[in-house]
């Protein structure tokens, strides 16, 4: 089994800034398309940022200029910069792989659709 695990969160007071992490629990073999979305209080969770296993990136129009998405592809890990950080931007923010293929020793395993426990942003005004 593998999972994705999320590190980086906390609080922060408005203006500041965050680097969120995100890993695969054990190594893999490929992975597609990731992303990170985020979920506040009473709200639909939401895309923030995406990246390609090409390292196309795409953001919401809210987080653009202020957000950055990476990958390290060697490390199997995303990352999202977080700059000049608002009230709104606080959520759980969890990572999403579309689809990713590990080795279990004896045999290929695909795994579409894995999602990260979430890590808590809370921005302070």
């Amino acid at each position: 089994q593998v999972q994705l695990v999320e590190s980086g969160g906390g609080l922060v007071q408005t203006g500041g800034s965050l680097r969120l992490s995100c890993a695969t629990s054990r190594r893999i073999i490929s992975i597609n398309d990731m992303g990170w979305y985020r979920q506040a209080p009473g709200k639909q969770r939401e895309l923030v940022a995406a990246i390609t296993s090409g390292g196309h990136t795409n953001y919401a129009d809210s987080v653009k200029g202020r957000f950055t998405i990476s990958r390290d592809n060697a490390k199997n890990t995303i990352y999202l910069q977080m700059n000049s950080l608002k009230a709104e931007d606080t959520a759980v923010y969890y990572c999403y792989a579309d689809w990713l293929r590990y080795s279990n020793g004896l045999s290929y395993r695909r795994v579409n659709d894995l999602w990260g426990q979430g890590t808590q942003v809370t921005v302070s005004s």
